[in-house]
């Protein structure tokens, strides 16, 4: 088994073990109005020890609803406590012996249709987005970045990040990649995505779909690994 193979079944090892988490998050009804977004935060952490071991986590978790799903990444809105009906997200990158996942989905508790409609979009638009990736072996993060943003305009809502994802790997890939712009599909990447980093090691990506309504209060996102199959 060479270099590459062995990297992308740790990879996509890694991303199953972190969509079975939150398939159990679901099962275990701890996504559910009166309680507030770090305590959903804390509970999701315990079944991540239980199921997993894990108490390493590559970048901050994140519980977002109501308003604060209109926020991207970087920001640190002020714990919300869920209220009945809201829209939610959860965005986690659990580590699994050494190996980054970063897994990102929406959910909404009701059955408001324009919630449920920014739910399903944002899945299409990632699914799309995948697909225009694969159809374009010279791709640059700039080029993705102004495809995917575009959907968002398709699907009647606005962009909400400042890019749509980044490098995955080996813990903690960012001491390896750096935080330079060529390691997001950013507006200002002209690298093509699959080229090799500066050491000549293969460059694996997430794709980050991040859905917003100003006016409504509302977004969604989700993400999962782009370049493993």
């Amino acid at each position: 088994m060479n270099d590459m193979t062995q990297r992308h079944l740790s990879l996509r090892e890694a991303e199953t073990k972190a969509a079975e988490l939150f398939r159990a998050i679901e099962e275990k009804g701890l996504l559910r109005s009166g309680v507030t977004e770090k305590q959903i935060n804390r509970e999701i952490y315990e079944l991540a020890f239980q199921m997993f071991g894990i108490k390493k986590y590559w970048h901050k978790r994140i519980v977002r609803a109501g308003r604060n799903t209109l926020y991207p990444y970087r920001e640190n809105p002020p714990d919300l406590t869920v209220s009945e009906g809201d829209i939610l997200f959860l965005d986690f990158g659990p580590i699994f012996e050494d190996w980054e996942a970063d897994f990102g989905r929406t959910y909404v508790l009701g059955d408001e249709p324009i919630k449920l409609k920014l739910q399903s979009d944002i899945a299409l638009a990632w699914a799309e987005g995948k697909a225009f990736f694969q159809s374009q072996p010279q791709i640059t993060g700039s080029e993705l970045f102004a495809f995917v943003s575009g959907l968002a305009a398709k699907y009647g809502w606005e962009f909400g990040g400042t890019h749509a994802g980044h490098l995955i790997g080996e813990f903690p890939h960012e001491q390896i990649q750096g935080e330079e712009v060529e390691n997001y599909i950013h507006p200002d990447n002209n690298i093509p995505m699959r080229d090799p980093d500066q050491n000549g090691r293969p460059r694996d990506w997430i794709l980050e779909i991040h859905f917003i309504d100003r006016e409504l209060e509302i977004g969604g996102f989700t993400e999962q690994l782009l370049t493993v199959e």
